[in-house]
């Protein structure tokens, strides 16, 4: 019997024995697949629901996504936002704790554009002679902070009746309506804040201006041959925002400066605008891409700095195009506008630009307009050289972070020169030079085609409230271009390190830029509806993709939307970013992810906040 129990401790204590190698086994095991399963993206961190390593193809689509190029943001402590459709199918949980950004002494900035608020580097430069302190100066890495709101935002006032009246407290800036007040700019009445149309140079009204325009220049004929404008000093932008009416359409820029907020104010209206300057460096537009040129004393000494300013609007004005100039210099005689009229003139003839018409308003208001030659032969017969012809280019080099030049741009004369057709027929109509019809046919069928049959009725997407789009990535302007019948406009936005199709987009008769996503882009926060993608994030190597989603976070307005195509596998692992972010995030047919923003923001506002 003793035995016996003898026995049966012995193989009690062996059981004990192969549990515990067994538990502790486990508990290795567990630790170790947690250690695989956590990856390390630059700033954030993702794991997955799963205790298991992940499959060596889910790191390689990962090291697509995140650059090794740039250097990663400070670690920080991580917050989790796991979701039951996560859980229940497997799908990655994001872990970032994503804080508000601040800007000077610790105050947040709800108008913070990083590339044009880096005080550190603008204290830095050398010289300001020519506006380099308003021209962009990025931060690297990008932020990947949020923008807070200011109190009491709330959904924009829909458009049309955005173009005359928006919420004071969605753009709380009132410096300009008294520095302006005299100008019929901008006034405060009640809750909003009221633009009656008038401006420096529109003493009757902007209306009566475009129709003056027109009745000194018949050829400019609005909205047919005249399609694709560029408004220098753009002020509040109602002269692109009046154009509209016309079937035209402005890229109205400014800088961000003294005018508080004035390019704020335009988006806010729903009118298409820009912060930009002409300083030293090229503006980011194509060569010979806008049918007219405006600037409205728009405060540019264009014959300074050897006339770069004025070869820069020559470079980027298309052959026969006008430039409408209406500034003090052209009709009034004291001695300052007298000087800089003659350096005008001086200036413009050695350009061969010809003067078409010089004419006042009946309010004393005074225009000159004129035109670029549609050939070189005219630079080749001056009897002086100065400026010079800018060597000859077999293709044209994209304008990003590039000096103004100090020459003339030569007309490219391989081609004939030939105008656009007339609108709206120019929408489906490039030259060959550009495009072979073919490609530009097949685009196009594709853009309608999804539009119609998927994004205007598939995604749940309320279109009725949508005004301001962007397209990050926008090849030739195809999605645009299916979107034209509505009552909306697009940004058509072309990465600067690949392919150039801008000049395509323009001669469509649409407006765009160049950018680089691994940057903030040039708008004020919450100044877009809709923001689209075609492959874009998973083409993102040189960078995190979180900081380009951060900066989409910026840029979009509350309760808007965006729209991304990529794989399923990338739609996938960014998904979890944007619900992090408190978005509404659904993929739809494996091939798109509709993300609508909330109101949300993180709580770590710091006391003292002037938002």
């Amino acid at each position: 019997m003793a035995s016996l129990l003898t026995l049966l401790a012995e193989q009690r204590r062996s059981i004990i024995s192969i549990l515990s190698i067994f538990l502790l086994s486990s508990l290795l095991l567990f630790l170790l697949s947690s250690h695989f399963d956590r990856f390390s993206l630059a700033s954030f961190t993702t794991i997955s629901s799963s205790t298991s390593s992940p499959p060596p193809s889910v790191s390689a689509s990962r090291k697509e996504l995140n650059s090794s190029l740039v250097t990663p943001p400070p670690a920080q402590p991580t917050t989790t936002l796991v979701s039951e459709e996560d859980q229940e199918e497997g799908n990655e949980v994001f872990e970032f704790k994503w804080e508000i950004c601040t800007v000077g002494k610790g105050l947040q900035a709800a108008d913070y554009i990083p590339c044009l608020d880096n005080i550190k580097a603008i204290k830095a430069l050398p010289t300001r002679r020519h506006m380099e302190h308003r021209e962009r100066h990025c931060p690297s890495p990008s932020p990947t902070c949020l923008v807070s709101l200011p109190r009491g935002y709330r959904d924009p006032v829909p458009w049309p009746r955005s173009r005359d009246m928006i919420w004071y407290n969605n753009v709380p800036h009132p410096k300009l309506v008294e520095y302006k007040k005299d100008q019929n700019w901008v006034r405060v009445s009640s809750n909003f804040l009221v633009f009656p149309g008038g401006g420096t140079q529109f003493k009757d009204g902007v209306t009566k201006y475009i129709d003056f325009i027109q009745q000194i220049l018949p050829a400019v004929e609005w909205g047919r041959h005249t399609r694709v404008v560029l408004d220098v000093g753009c002020g509040v932008a109602s002269f692109g925002g009046y154009l509209l009416d016309k079937n035209v359409i402005t890229m109205s820029f400014a800088p961000k400066d003294e005018h508080e907020a004035q390019i704020q104010f335009a988006l806010e209206r729903g009118i298409p605008a820009f912060l930009s300057v002409i300083g030293a460096q090229k503006l980011p537009f194509p060569d010979n891409s806008f049918d007219m040129l405006h600037c409205a004393r728009c405060r540019v000494h264009w014959h300074a700095n050897g006339g770069r300013p004025l070869l820069e609007l020559n470079r980027v004005l298309r052959p026969g195009g006008f430039f409408v100039w209406s500034a003090t210099p052209v009709y009034r005689k004291d001695e300052e506008d007298t000087t800089t009229w003659k350096a005008m003139v001086d200036l413009t003839n050695s350009m061969c630009w010809k003067t078409v018409v010089k004419s006042k308003e009946s309010n004393g208001i005074g225009v000159v307009i004129y035109q670029k030659p549609v050939s070189n032969s005219c630079y080749f017969e001056r009897k002086a050289t100065d400026p010079p012809i800018c060597p000859k280019r077999d293709l044209p080099i994209i304008p990003w972070y590039t000096p103004l030049d100090d020459c003339i741009l030569q007309i490219n004369q391989k081609e004939p020169v030939e105008w656009p057709v007339a609108w709206p027929d120019r929408l489906e109509t490039v030259h060959s030079s550009l495009l072979p019809e073919e490609n530009l046919i097949t685009d196009t069928k594709h853009w309608k085609e999804t539009v119609l049959n998927i994004y205007l009725t598939d995604l749940g997407i309320n279109w009725t409230s949508i005004r301001n789009v962007m397209d990050l990535n926008a090849g030739f302007g195809g999605f645009a271009a299916a979107l034209i019948d509505m009552p909306l406009w697009v940004m058509n936005v072309v990465p600067a390190s690949g392919p150039d199709t801008l000049p395509i987009v323009y001669n469509r008769g649409l407006i765009g830029v160049y950018h680089d996503w691994c940057e903030s882009f040039n708008t004020y926060p919450r100044t877009y509806d809709l923001l689209h993608s075609s492959n874009l994030l998973g083409n993102t190597t040189r960078c995190d993709v979180i900081q380009v989603i951060s900066e989409m976070d910026r840029i979009l307005r509350p309760g808007k939307w965006i729209l991304l195509e990529e794989s399923l596998d990338i739609l996938k692992k960014i998904r979890p970013v944007f619900l992090s972010l408190r978005y509404k995030a659904t993929i739809v047919k494996s091939q798109f992810l509709v993300c609508q923003k909330s109101f949300w923001r993180p709580d770590n506002i710091k006391k003292g906040s002037w938002t």
